[in-house]
């Protein structure tokens, strides 16, 4: 990786659709040359994808909850029966293992109502063992991005 691939990452992120002929002109390089960085980071698995940004609120989907989970064990079948399970619920839009007193695990469930959450929960909470659970409801969302902060990795560029 170097700088011309440093500042196509950075183009995309901010705006996937921006057209080769654009892109390649703000690098620096040919559109044939940035194609191949391009296809590169993808089979490199560098870009996984490229998305759309939506607007939740348009979309009737005011509702952000942070469902904390503590367990008891952290088997591997537990952990793939685990991941199986929030892979069903498309509102679960992350989950994260956490480290650190609190909670074993962090979902980010997206909602069109309160009602929609509970009933979500309800699901979850008969198929997950589990020794605690705890909901916060995000009154404001102040920042959200996509956007990976990619200074560190120029350095060693």
């Amino acid at each position: 990786m170097d700088e011309s691939d440093y500042k196509i990452l950075d183009q995309l992120q901010k705006a996937s659709d921006l057209p080769l002929t654009e892109l390649s002109k703000s690098v620096g390089i040919s559109k044939t040359a940035c194609w191949n960085r391009i296809r590169r980071m993808e089979e490199g698995g560098i870009i996984k994808g490229r998305h759309v940004s939506l607007n939740r609120f348009a979309l009737n989907l005011p509702i952000v909850v942070f469902l904390s989970i503590t367990v008891g064990q952290h088997s591997p079948s537990w952990v793939a029966d685990f991941t199986r399970i929030v892979e069903q619920f498309t509102a679960i839009v992350e989950v994260h293992r956490l480290t650190g007193a609190g909670a074993d695990y962090q979902l980010k469930i997206i909602c069109e109502t309160i009602n929609a959450y509970d009933s979500l929960q309800q699901k979850l909470i008969a198929q997950i063992e589990f020794t605690s659970m705890s909901t916060r409801v995000s009154l404001e969302e102040i920042k959200q991005s996509c956007v990976l902060p990619l200074q560190h990795a120029r350095l060693r560029a």
